[in-house]
């Protein structure tokens, strides 16, 4: 049945109020054909914003419907991303599509993870690989000169699509494409690092190898084929660029999702890194080392959990000394606003939506042998550090505090 939620709604600008009805008739229109119509409609409000550089009205339509329905927002969501990673040029007489692929490479280790410009021979190996292994044939391409983290790629819609067409134009006039960092990346033990490709094919021509298969059966063991031939050729050069890190190349792909997938690809990898962190800085066995999770969001009086924080504290004495943040995304998120003292025990520990993410911690725990018999008894808000800017970690009395090493730990890099 279709939920109409207008409280709130009369906050919005005229523009977001149209986008949200747009987007609630495309999802719950009576048929295809009404549902194209509001799709057309609504993609064209949307390029316009972003045309205009009126990132904050879609925001503000994205935000309220992530709160009031997620199926339209779903469908906001699909028509703002694709707008600005992909699109169609006309060039001598012909229409081609184009794409921003995202090509992630999962990292963690104990030290650092290096991130910045790469030497171009590097660039060339990698695009070799990308074109031969990746591409269909006759597509044609241009690599950023850079392998960045996820706080240096473009954030906004109208920044990831100022870079699709960046990419685009270094393709067509072979013009320099520099990716100007937002900033610094922040160390962490466990994160992804991303090369950026523009990439273009004549309209109704297949942009991937598994796409060029005759048969859409064979589609997913093409794409097998491809993800191990990629890993087996790209994982000796990307080591050498990344010293001293365990490494997993994910399959390339379109830039929102395929950023997703490394986003939820590396959370196991940031629970392996830290307790091999603490194990080395502490010089103590994995055994010495219990957890605390606890589910965090920011409206406690509704259901969602945005993410997790997993605290670490020494078996003989319960204060936190490292913590790291397990976000939750999309329709991963977890019903229910309490949690009990023993969250594996708890409905929403099951198989049901969000129930994967909190077992999926559990196991990775006990399979290195750290106990988390206490853990967090409800909810809590996102609350940072007043100073730092640090996520606040939960302790065994359910306190927010922050996570402090011992001073006694060896003096490695610090990382979050």
């Amino acid at each position: 049945m279709r939920r109409f939620t207008k409280t709130g709604s009369s906050r919005l600008s005229a523009d977001s109020q149209r986008l949200v009805s747009l987007a609630l008739e495309m999802f719950y229109a009576s048929s295809s054909l009404e549902s194209e119509f509001c799709r057309k409609k609504l993609e064209g409000l949307v390029s316009k914003l972003l045309h205009a550089r009126k990132q904050s009205v879609l925001n503000d339509a994205i935000e309220y419907l992530f709160g009031t329905d997620m199926e339209a927002y779903n469908c906001l969501l699909e028509v703002a991303e694709a707008l600005s990673e992909s699109g169609t040029v006309e060039l001598d007489g012909r229409q081609y599509q184009i794409l921003l692929v995202a090509i992630p490479v999962l990292a963690w280790t104990r030290f650092s993870i290096a991130s910045g410009p790469l030497p171009q021979d590097v660039i060339d190996a990698v695009s070799d690989r990308f074109s031969r292994l990746i591409l269909a044939n006759g597509v044609r391409f241009a690599m950023a000169p850079g392998l960045y983290a996820v706080d240096q790629l473009p954030y906004s819609h109208i920044d990831v699509m100022a870079v699709t067409q960046g990419l685009v134009e270094a393709i067509v006039q072979g013009a320099h494409f520099e990716l100007s960092s937002r900033q610094e990346t922040v160390p962490f033990l466990a994160d992804g690092r991303y090369l950026l490709a523009g990439v273009m094919a004549e309209a109704g021509q297949p942009l991937f190898r598994w796409q060029a298969c005759s048969d859409p059966a064979g589609f997913e063991t093409v794409k097998e084929e491809c993800l191990k031939l990629w890993q087996h050729e790209v994982t000796p050069i990307m080591a050498d660029v990344l010293p001293g890190c365990n490494l997993e190349l994910l399959l390339p792909g379109g830039f929102f999702n395929t950023c997703r997938k490394a986003d939820q690809g590396i959370r196991p990898s940031t629970i392996k890194a830290a307790v091999h962190y603490l194990v080395h800085a502490l010089d103590i066995q994995p055994d010495s080392l219990c957890a605390v999770i606890g589910g965090f969001g920011k409206d406690l009086d509704g259901v969602q959990v945005e993410e997790y924080r997993i605290s670490f504290y020494l078996k003989d004495d319960p204060r936190i000394i490292y913590g790291i943040v397990w976000p939750v995304y999309g329709t991963e998120e977890v019903e229910g606003v309490n949690f009990p003292a023993q969250l594996e025990g708890h409905a929403s520990a099951s198989s049901r939506r969000g129930g994967k993410q909190l077992l999926q911690i559990f196991q990775l725990l006990r399979e290195m042998g750290i106990s988390f018999e206490k853990t967090a008894v409800e909810r809590f808000a996102m609350e940072f550090c007043e100073d730092c800017g640090a996520p606040l970690f939960a302790d065994t009395n359910g306190e927010l505090v922050h996570a402090e090493m011992p001073e006694d730990a060896k003096k490695e890099t610090r990382l979050h």
